[in-house]
């Protein structure tokens, strides 16, 4: 039988269980000791699949590249698309670029925008997740997939029930994120009550850099910057 397909007892489950803990403790460690060092930064999302030339390639890029001239580091999941496009802005600006990679079968690899030494590798998507959340001032979410949606809402979702602080949330492209917050309102809020009127308020979707440059600095005009949870 290929070794792939044996189906494992639970004896076999438990005593994998138990030392993945250990991993686990690993990347967290790691993680938490080399975040905890690069000062204010914003985490940038989008797809993997996006190609240098695309229109919002360009604008992620123009978007890092302000983010660091207005005091921020920049933080992405380290990959190829609008990842490499914020992290090539940030090192362009020569301010602190972040890349939080995972091991991936397909589509992941580190860009070589990143500094040497912010150049993270997870094994759990839970874990760099945390990391993503954690050590960020705000999200910058372009259009990305599965992914993307799922950085999204999960970050929604723990301000929206206040495990953490409440940090902008924007999204980048009305004609891309238009239709999915279309749906948000009148499906989840407006006919199922899903949700309330002021979650609506925790995304702002705008289509430029200075657009993501305002509601920052608006944002951060009267706040001291510091971890989220």
């Amino acid at each position: 039988m290929n070794q792939k397909h044996h189906h494992k007892s639970w004896n076999e489950i438990k005593a994998n269980d138990s030392w993945a803990i250990f991993k686990i403790m690993g990347e967290f460690v790691n993680g938490f000791e080399k975040m905890s060092k690069i000062g204010p930064c914003v985490s940038i999302f989008g797809s993997a699949r996006t190609k240098p030339g695309d229109k919002y390639y360009d604008l992620a890029q123009k978007i890092a590249y302000k983010i660091v001239n207005h005091g921020y580091g920049v933080i992405t999941g380290g990959g190829p698309g609008i990842m490499e496009a914020g992290n090539k802005g940030a090192h362009l600006a020569g301010g602190t670029s972040v890349g939080l990679n995972i091991d991936l079968p397909f589509e992941q690899h580190d860009n070589p925008y990143i500094d040497s030494d912010k150049n993270l590798h997870f094994d759990y998507f839970f874990v760099r997740k945390v990391m993503f959340v954690k050590y960020a001032q705000g999200f910058v979410v372009m259009p990305g997939g599965f992914g993307t949606l799922d950085e999204l809402f999960e970050a929604i979702t723990l301000i929206q029930t206040k495990k953490i602080g409440k940090f902008p949330i924007i999204l980048v492209g009305a004609e891309f994120w238009g239709g999915l917050f279309e749906w948000v309102r009148t499906s989840l809020l407006e006919h199922h009550r899903n949700i309330s009127p002021l979650d609506i308020d925790l995304v702002k979707i705008v289509d430029t850099e200075d657009d993501v440059l305002e509601i920052l600095d608006s944002f951060y005009k009267e706040s001291n910057l510091s971890p989220n949870f």
